[in-house]
């Protein structure tokens, strides 16, 4: 198909993708518990950092993180001592275990206590078009306060080559207005132009059939790739075709 009936197609599958019924598969649930911004981004912010492996234990395990924080992630974040950081101790998911899950907790305090919360961070090196910078600077003051070495690992720096699959989805959650209501568009600072795809192998699978990535590996060169022709078919809000090309590859196997 030319690049007219590609974007007519893909749009088509925008709308059917990005409605209510999307959010019950999908980790986006989890912020959806809650109506205060800072709760929204603090579980919003774990649940996707958790995003990797079977979606139905993603979503578990991420109802569990809410759990062990009382369903109440700001203020727990804000108000914890180390005996409630001990009960997380028994979390895991993945390599992601009680020992990173505490490391964050102290991480989001620190970001809240001293540098205005995770939308000012994002927002500070934010540059016209492009989060990648956001998101080399925002680990930069993620792991500025003491911590596990091992917890680096689980916030991907796209400055090092990662296609940072699960912090872009979590920006598309924050920062895109669907109006439909899966995306919340809480952050007003930062225009949906700058978003990247949440580029794994479903969606990398689908844009390679479509003629919208050649590079074979799921990395940040592909990712560059994909969102130039994204950018191509809609400048202001690329980040939609996510819904697209990962509906048609996890529900229509395409």
């Amino acid at each position: 198909m030319n690049k007219s009936e590609l974007k007519d197609f893909l749009d088509e599958k925008v709308i059917q993708y990005n409605t209510f019924d999307f959010i019950e598969s999908d980790p986006v649930q989890i912020p959806h518990l809650f109506t205060q911004k800072e709760d929204i981004e603090i579980s919003g912010f774990l649940s996707a950092t958790i995003a990797w492996g079977n979606r139905k234990m993603i979503i578990k395990n991420s109802h569990r993180m809410m759990d062990l924080m009382g369903n109440a992630p700001y203020d727990f974040v804000m108000s914890h001592n180390e005996d409630d950081l001990d009960r997380l101790e028994t979390f895991v998911h993945r390599t992601f275990n009680g020992g990173d899950f505490s490391s964050f907790i102290k991480s989001l305090k620190h970001i809240y206590q001293n540098n205005g919360g995770l939308e000012a961070v994002f927002t500070k090196h934010q540059e016209k078009d492009s989060m990648l910078k956001s998101i080399h600077e925002f680990k930069k003051v993620f792991f500025e306060i003491p911590h596990l070495s091992r917890t680096q690992k689980h916030i991907s720096d796209p400055l090092n080559n990662s296609a940072a699959k699960r912090i872009n989805m979590y920006l598309r959650w924050m920062i895109r207005q669907d109006n439909n209501g899966v995306d919340f568009g809480i952050w007003n600072s930062i225009s949906p132009s700058s978003l990247s795809c949440p580029l794994d192998v479903h969606s990398g699978n689908v844009a390679r059939k479509l003629g919208l990535l050649t590079r074979k590996q799921n990395d940040g060169k592909a990712l560059a790739e994909l969102d130039l022709q994204l950018r191509k078919l809609d400048k202001k809000d690329p980040v939609k075709y996510d819904f697209a090309l990962f509906g048609l590859g996890v529900f229509e196997g395409f």
